[in-house]
């Protein structure tokens, strides 16, 4: 017989239902002549109940095999269940245990675990209920993710991890290389030598697929991207990994508006889908970890998001009725917990804040209109939301050439390295934007978890690469 899947008999199983089911014991209750026994299969928050008879063969052997985390294999009949809380429970007619278990060292027992404890147990945390929820949520977040820019014609690009270009203009990345680190070749100047290494030039773990995107926009029109993207910034923080996944759309013939209605569409859809599709996830959530878990997602389906520029913002921080650990001031850039004041406490919903000072933002955004030596500002914008603050942030690029190579300049980069990037603006160029999301904040942002180190299966961070 086929196995079943937990969550769809917990769904729609009926009594007299032939099912088999395969998963590891959570709890188990033994009386004199049966046993009660939990068993999840990670595809829902709740187990199935099982009940083994005591005149079921080799009974008693079975049973002292039983403990919490092993895995077991359930062949029975669906009854309905006595007991509150679950509408079937299983009666098995066959019981096997596949691996047993240590009950002795097996670290998960039936208590609540600190968080970081359970980071200490990698390969074994997602089968705690809140991790366990937390990867069904993430999943259907990337789910819905795809389902959102393949309904809308959007090309889903593969752009690559090795690269040569530093897309933030921040510096903050993992150099790659062949090179034994002990025998560094050099150069006559002392240096290292990188026309010996394997690209013949230095080479970095990406932060950001954008500029590759930028090359498939203006040739498919909309494209996006979705993969792992990596930052060698040394913050042991609970908002910072070193590897992280990025969701970057690239859209040609777009401008800001565009990019604004496009983010704002894509928070909805992804949030209505993780609703319908994690119900009882987003509930326990709720209960457990943030109880207003609910309310935002709410707040963010149904509230049309504000719009505002950064220097509209900055008047109304100015004039905020409360002090500010980090001072606000034109030119600076907005911190958290100015971005949650804006979205949490003044409008108390989400926020786009757009045309942002050019000094502050990445050298693609592309200068405002003004006069050629007043483009104080840059089309960018940034998605704010309640609770974490910046959610999204993008920008209109610089699709004109001259002031494109004037910004690579004044931010001392290389235009050399940038010679394909100035390439799309000489042959074909039109007006494009985007923006990029940082993943894990979104899963975090969704779930209400405080940490996240705590919404990606294996968090790399500062001294941190274990599992």
């Amino acid at each position: 017989m086929a196995h079943s899947r937990i969550k769809h008999i917990l769904q729609a199983g009926q009594p007299d239902d032939p099912v088999t089911i395969q998963g590891w014991v959570r709890t188990q209750r033994q009386a004199k002549r049966f046993s009660f026994v939990e068993v999840n299969d990670g595809s829902s928050m709740a187990g199935l109940q099982v009940v083994v008879d005591g005149t079921l063969p080799d009974y008693e052997a079975k049973i002292k095999r039983l403990s919490t985390g092993a895995s077991v294999e359930v062949s029975g009949t669906l009854v309905e269940s006595p007991g509150k809380g679950q509408r079937v429970e299983l009666k098995a007619s066959d019981f096997q245990v596949v691996g047993e278990s240590d009950a002795e060292t097996y670290p998960l027992q039936k208590k609540r675990h600190s968080f970081e404890f359970l980071r200490t147990i990698g390969h074994l945390r997602a089968r705690t209920n809140t991790l366990g929820a937390v990867m069904r949520v993430r999943h259907a977040c990337a789910m819905a993710i795809h389902q959102f820019f393949q309904s809308r014609d959007f090309l889903w690009i593969h752009t690559p991890i090795l690269t040569a270009s530093d897309a933030e203009g921040a510096g903050e990345m993992f150099t790659v290389t062949r090179f034994g680190l002990d025998q560094l070749p050099l150069d006559p100047a002392g240096k290292v030598d990188y026309g010996q290494d394997f690209f013949g030039k230095p080479a970095y773990l990406t932060v950001s697929g954008q500029l590759e995107a930028e090359i498939m926009a203006l040739a498919f029109t909309n494209v996006y991207t979705f993969g792992p993207t990596f930052r060698a910034e040394n913050s042991n923080t609970s908002r910072h990994l070193a590897e992280f996944w990025m969701v970057e759309p690239e859209m040609a013939f777009c401008n800001l508006e565009g990019n604004m209605d496009l983010a704002e569409a894509f928070l909805k859809f992804v949030f209505g889908q993780v609703m319908e599709q994690c119900a009882d996830d987003i509930v326990f959530f709720n209960q457990r970890i943030d109880s207003s878990v609910l309310a935002t997602a709410t707040n963010i389906i149904d509230s049309e998001f504000e719009r505002l520029s950064y220097t509209d913002a900055i008047a109304l921080l100015e004039k905020a009725d409360r002090s500010f650990d980090f001072p606000v001031s034109w030119g600076l850039d907005l911190q958290s917990e100015h971005e949650r004041y804006l979205a949490e406490d003044y409008f108390k919903k989400p926020v786009i804040v757009t045309d942002y000072p050019a000094e502050i933002k990445a050298f693609y955004m592309r200068q405002n209109d003004g006069e050629p030596d007043d483009r104080k500002t840059v089309a960018a914008m940034d998605v704010l939301a309640p609770k974490v603050g910046e959610i999204i942030g993008g920008s209109q690029r610089e699709e004109r050439l001259d002031v494109l190579e004037a910004r690579i300049e004044a931010a001392g980069l290389p235009k050399e390295d940038y010679w394909w990037y100035l390439d799309l603006r000489r042959y074909g160029t039109v007006p494009h934007a985007g923006f990029g999301l940082g993943f894990e904040r979104l899963v975090q942002f969704i779930t209400g978890m405080t940490n996240i180190r705590d919404v990606i299966p294996f968090p790399r961070t500062p001294d941190n690469v274990e599992f």
